[in-house]
């Protein structure tokens, strides 16, 4: 018999979780071509993130919406919940300044609730998510509360 092996990108199991864990996640730069395609796919065709020219604005710059941030910030997570992650229940959700075409943003997560449910086979799990940009300027902050599986017996 081959012994199991531990499979690569899997995500957490809530046992490997305790309130206070901490983690960060790797870097995404956000590209002129990732603004232009979440506008087009989202419909989000406000002039600020659909026009070029910024002569007007009070924001110099290419600013990308906070659903674009967010949106990147769980592509980020998704390798803590790979294949263990059963839902995604609520969330806060505060924009804390702008982000820009060329930012580079990464996430650093706090296990902030841990309890199980009623049913053995699963677990709560509430995260502090803080998604920060090269400069170290935290942009945007959201607290989900995820389900997340057990552990086989």
């Amino acid at each position: 018999m081959r012994e199991a092996l531990h499979i690569v990108g899997r995500g957490y199991f809530f046992e490997d979780l305790r309130v206070g864990f901490k983690f960060r996640t790797h870097r995404r730069t956000i590209t002129e071509s990732d603004l232009a395609s979440f506008v087009n796919l989202t419909w989000l065709t406000e002039e600020l993130f659909a026009v070029a020219d910024d002569s007007a604005r009070v924001l110099k710059g290419r600013p990308v919406p906070g659903a674009l941030v967010y949106s990147f910030a769980e592509g980020l997570l998704l390798p803590t919940m790979q294949d263990t992650g059963i839902a995604f229940l609520n969330a806060e959700l505060d924009v804390k300044g702008p982000t820009f075409v060329n930012d580079t943003i990464h996430v650093e997560s706090e296990v902030t609730e841990h309890r199980p449910t009623t049913k053995g086979n699963r677990g709560l799990v509430r995260f502090a998510n803080h998604v920060i940009n090269q400069r170290g300027e935290t942009v945007l902050e959201y607290n989900p509360l995820r389900m997340l599986k057990r552990k086989p017996n």
